[in-house]
């Protein structure tokens, strides 16, 4: 017997694709208009995420932007962390992080991020959408505005929202450039020909054209053909997870609000109209949600007409709707949170590890080792790598095994690195033939002058065998 799960998801009733007409020709959705509990929280998130967008590159934290991937320098400002490309490390636990969390939220809350927080539905529903009604109209309008011959009227709005759209394609084009080139970086690329930034250029261009194809046409064909994340939410959630759903205990058989025997759904359709992807809830779970709750107001509103109770379309579990209780503490929810606590304690212990700086050693080119009349000579080359914001003095020091002897020469002297720049210096260790009794371990240590952190890295001194190596 087929789960309830599979049986929402597989409803063989299902009429047909709700973009493609009988014809094969696109179908463009227009949703209605819809007020109410879930679309006024979901604005006010959507918004908040916009200005999040838009304020990040101009809020500084520790001299730099909020959010400023600095590919050019090889360095990652994430609210106050620097990260340097050898700490990239750290990004690994981030995103291991944030997707097992989507994760956790998915199979509790089932497809939210889609419908609250993904940058597509923000950036569709609040700012192109609302740009469409404020020109052609409510659904009705634009309907009618699609179907009409291409006369003054019609050429004069369409012509004004694209344009529109297109201005707000490039602005979003140019905001997505200055997470990785900075703000003044941005204005210095603009007041200067293409030809000087070339890179940059193409980028704005293919960025613009891209964002303006999908908001004015594709639109939610992204969401039913190009993000996988609607088809894996099959796999994150099951008859517990939060969906969004039609009681049809209640609502079942429709019919007109007066007529006896008939269920609490009247058949208004109102729950369609306002679909973003034109789907009917009532006919089940299906993989063209995105979870948006407009029917869940669109329906509230109706009975709230009718005098009727609330939630016949509801955020409810599909064996909440089936009437039985729903779990939200269950194996799968307990298995993602497990490697959720896994990522997040290995991830702290790394983040333990993070420095203000770093240190890099390398052998220099040539001869693994020289043989003097003094003694073995080995070279290395040492990288120190300033990640604040401000002058940093450390001081570098090589350590041995207990009574090894060794002549160090290369930084006598405590280092001063200017704010996010690296000295590179050579480091030369010799130790006399009498003192030398094979290969060992070298230990490099730089600390900061305050004695606050220290940084530690290893290499070989290397040399012949001891054996070949006698007096001068």
């Amino acid at each position: 017997m087929a789960s309830p799960t599979q049986d929402k998801f597989f409803r063989p009733n299902r009429d047909s694709v709700t973009t493609i007409n009988d014809d094969g020709s696109r179908n463009f959705l227009h949703p209605a208009d819809v007020r109410g509990f879930f679309t006024t929280w979901r604005t006010l998130v959507g918004y908040a995420l916009i200005a999040v967008f838009l304020l990040s590159p101009w809020v500084y934290i520790n001299g730099y932007p909020a959010l400023f991937l600095d590919l050019a320098d090889r360095r990652f400002h994430i609210f106050g962390l620097t990260l340097v490309a050898q700490d990239v490390r750290y990004l690994f636990f981030v995103l291991t992080g944030i997707g097992f969390t989507g994760f956790c939220l998915t199979a509790i809350f089932g497809r939210i991020w889609c419908g609250w927080a993904c940058p597509h539905t923000v950036f569709l529903e609040h700012v192109f959408r609302w740009i469409e009604r404020q020109i052609e109209g409510p659904s009705q309008e634009r309907k009618k505005l699609d179907a009409a011959p291409w006369n003054s009227e019609k050429i004069l709005k369409r012509g004004t929202k694209m344009a529109l759209f297109f201005l707000v394609s490039t602005v979003i084009a140019h905001y997505l450039l200055a997470y990785f080139v900075s703000m003044p970086g941005l204005y210095q690329m603009m007041v200067h020909a293409p030809t000087d930034n070339w890179g940059a250029f193409v980028f704005i261009f293919v960025a613009t054209v891209l964002i303006f194809f999908n908001f004015a046409w594709f639109r939610e064909q992204l969401c039913l053909i190009i993000c996988p994340y609607g088809r894996l939410q099959s796999a994150l959630i099951d008859d517990h997870s939060l969906v969004i759903g039609y009681d049809e205990k209640r609502g079942e058989p429709r019919g007109k609000a007066h007529e006896e025997g008939r269920g609490d759904c009247i058949d208004c359709l109102r729950c369609v109209q306002v679909c973003p992807t034109g789907i009917d809830i009532r006919q089940g779970l299906q993989i063209e949600c995105v979870s948006c709750s407009n029917c869940i107001d669109a329906c509230d509103e109706v009975m709230a007409k009718l005098k009727r109770p609330k939630g016949l379309v509801r955020y409810d579990s599909l064996v909440g709707l089936s009437g039985g209780k729903t779990k939200f503490l269950r194996p799968r929810v307990y298995l993602y949170a497990v490697f959720l606590v896994i990522g997040s304690v290995a991830g702290t212990l790394v983040m333990s590890s993070y420095r203000p700086a770093n240190l890099a050693v390398t052998r220099m080119q040539g001869s693994p080792y020289y043989l003097t009349d003094q003694g073995i000579r080995n070279q290395y080359m040492i990288r120190l790598i300033n990640k604040k914001t401000e002058p940093l003095t450390l001081v570098l020091a090589a350590t041995a095994p207990s009574g090894q002897k060794m002549e160090l020469a290369g930084f006598d002297e405590p280092v001063i690195i200017a704010p996010m720049q690296e000295v590179l210096k050579a480091y030369v260790v010799t130790v006399n033939r009498k003192d030398y009794s094979g290969t060992f371990h070298l230990t490099f240590r730089a600390a900061d002058k305050d004695g606050k952190f220290f940084i530690e890295k290893g290499a070989e001194f290397l040399g012949p065998d001891p054996m070949l190596v006698g007096a001068p």
